[in-house]
């Protein structure tokens, strides 16, 4: 499973000045951040997937070096792919981890498998 471990841990630095519970998990072929046993962002290859609030998605997409995710076929409303154009600097990587965890208070965790 090759992803950018530069960027998971620039993913890792944001994370860890939060108080949050912070997990990581290997998946979307890369290393998922769980914040609060919900998905919030995850490092796949060199780009970032964002969970972030639907009500923004539209508006995210209209964002320089962000597009649709569409892991398996068919787009997902409320997960975007950042490019490295979107991440580049750490501003920019903060202002997208900012808003994944703005949603990740919201938002509802997964139904548990078992």
């Amino acid at each position: 499973m090759a992803f950018d471990e530069k960027l998971a841990d620039r993913v890792r630095e944001l994370l860890a000045e939060t108080d949050r519970n912070i997990d990581e998990k290997l998946m979307f072929g890369g290393v998922c951040f769980m914040v609060d046993e919900k998905m919030c962002v995850c490092v796949s290859k060199d780009r970032l997937m964002i969970r972030l609030d639907p009500a923004f998605y539209e508006e995210a997409l209209e964002k320089e070096g962000i597009r649709p995710m569409n892991f398996t076929g068919r787009t997902m409303k409320g997960f975007v792919y950042a490019d490295e154009d979107a991440i580049n600097t750490q501003k920019k990587l903060k202002y997208w981890i900012g808003l994944a965890l703005d949603y990740n208070r919201i938002a509802k965790a997964s139904k548990k498998k078992g």
